[in-house]
Order: structure tokens, then C-alpha cells, then sequence
């Protein structure tokens, strides 16, 4: 692990960038289905239930990495 402090910075910097990325991948994908179904996208209240569970799960899962080694 780096002495100065920095690695915190570059792990924020690194997770934001991979979060966006995966944001817009799932935005693109959401666009796609809707053009192949001809119908603008909809996300019901269920859905959007659903979405933020597992949301909620991968960052969990995210926050135990590396738990264990050593």
C-alpha cells in the first residue's frame, strides 16, 4: 500500500470513472432496447425497486473485497 496518501485519491478517482462508465453502458443499453421495441424506455416503480436492491448488494459486495487476506 502507498506511504503518501495519494492511493486514496486515485481509488476515488478510479471508482468514479467506473461507476460513470457503467452508468452510461447501462443508459446506452436501456436506449437500444427502447429503439428495438419502438416505445420510449419505462421503469416502473417495482423496477426502480429492484434496480436500487441490487445496487445496494454490489456495493456491498464491493465494500468486502480484500477482507479476509492477510
Amino acid at each position: 500500500m502507498e506511504t503518501d496518501g495519494n492511493w486514496k485519491m486515485k481509488t476515488l478517482l478510479v471508482g468514479g470513472l467506473l461507476g460513470a462508465f457503467a452508468g452510461v453502458t447501462a443508459a446506452y443499453l436501456l436506449v437500444r432496447r427502447s429503439e428495438a421495441s419502438g416505445e420510449p424506455p419505462r421503469l416502473g416503480t417495482g423496477e426502480g425497486l429492484r434496480l436500487g436492491v441490487l445496487m445496494l448488494g454490489l456495493i456491498r459486495q464491493v465494500s468486502q473485497l480484500g477482507e479476509g487476506e492477510g
